[in-house]
């Protein structure tokens, strides 16, 4: 159930931290995909069945980047939840990590203007939702500020300055469908929000802390 929704400074999105059975295996897969100064690891055995609710997603520059991610992953244990191929957007494929977090490697690029260059343009958390319209407007009304929005269907949060990650919001059946998976799921999200303010928990059960 979601707190109060007042609060006397407004809220950003400080961090991220990924809850996971084996911090120190986890911590060796995400410094080989390449993300680990994006995210912070915790130890917890809560339990989670089924689709935890949320992606990270990495946006990048060309194709040959998508496959250099893709095939990193996939090399330190992640699994192929969507093969890499073009879309109407662009280019993407998605893979599941050992830990069972899901990660969306994408470009607006359908072709390749370059090599490799395992650099990140933009990193967000993206946010499954039964009403986005509603948890639009509670983060708004804890201070968040929307960049992007398309209605009860997405939303995007403008970043705080010191966070590299960027928030937004998706419906939860629409983002299991895009990422490969049944929307069903049970327990524990398996990631805590860092908050620049208090402690809270929005509509949806996603917890946030403040960030250390």
């Amino acid at each position: 159930m979601a707190t109060n929704a007042s609060t006397s400074a407004p809220t950003s999105l400080a961090s991220v931290t990924l809850e996971v059975a084996d911090p120190e295996a986890a911590r060796r897969f995400y410094t080989a995909f390449g993300v680990d100064t994006y995210i912070r690891l915790r130890a917890s055995e809560a339990h989670s069945a089924g689709f935890r609710g949320f992606t990270l997603g990495l946006t990048v520059s060309n194709p040959a980047t998508v496959d250099g991610f893709l095939r990193a992953a996939v090399d330190a244990g992640a699994t192929v939840l969507k093969p890499a191929a073009k879309s109407l957007w662009g280019y993407s494929g998605v893979v599941q990590a050992p830990d069972g977090t899901i990660w969306k490697i994408a470009t607006s690029a359908k072709k390749d203007t370059g090599p490799d260059t395992r650099d990140i343009d933009e990193i967000v958390l993206l946010l499954g939702v039964e009403a986005v319209k509603a948890t639009r407007q509670f983060y708004v009304d804890r201070g968040l500020t929307v960049t992007k929005s398309f209605g009860g269907k997405y939303t995007e949060f403008a970043a705080h300055a010191s966070s590299p990650v960027k928030l937004a919001l998706y419906k939860r059946r629409a983002l299991a469908k895009d990422l490969g998976v049944p929307a069903d799921g049970t327990g524990s999200h398996r990631i805590t929000l860092g908050s620049t303010t208090d402690t809270f928990t929005d509509p949806d059960g996603f917890v946030w802390e403040p960030a250390a």
